[in-house]
């Protein structure tokens, strides 16, 4: 089971270098904050239709959860407008590469703490490692 659930993540994973792909050339045509609102448009109908055909109709109310769990609508934008604005100037591969080793690290530090209710998971020398390959990642490519 965990290794269909790898396979979705790194299936979402090159779903984004493809959005980043298609975004650059968007936000250049139709400005950066233009392009992100057709990107959250688009997924906002999508989502709300498949609410209205797959979604319990009994699920808990959002607004019902703690304030700070709604962080990701500020959080995806913000996301999307760096990916608009950078694919242009550095290239996708550069661009994905420095959103994952922001991820990493930020996730590393989650995990270690068990901050936002997830599960505690300590910084091991695997996981520092694997950092340090992703740092040498994005300057190798900073490089090219």
């Amino acid at each position: 089971m965990q290794l269909i659930f790898i396979l979705l993540v790194v299936a979402g994973g090159m779903g984004l270098s493809v959005e980043a792909g298609l975004l650059g050339p968007l936000g250049n045509e139709v400005g950066g904050l233009w392009a992100t609102f057709s990107v959250f448009g688009v997924g906002a109908a999508l989502t709300f239709l498949l609410m209205l055909f797959f979604s319990p109709r009994s699920s808990p109310s959002f607004f019902t959860q703690p304030s700070w769990t709604l962080l990701g609508g500020i959080l995806g934008p913000v996301y999307v407008v760096i990916l608009t604005v950078a694919v242009p100037v550095i290239g996708i591969a550069m661009t994905m590469i420095g959103i994952l080793a922001g991820q990493v690290f930020k996730s590393v530090v989650i995990d270690h703490y068990g901050l936002l209710g997830t599960a505690h998971r300590k910084i091991d020398r695997k996981r520092f490692i694997a950092l340090i390959f992703i740092i040498a990642a994005l300057i190798l490519v900073a490089k090219g």
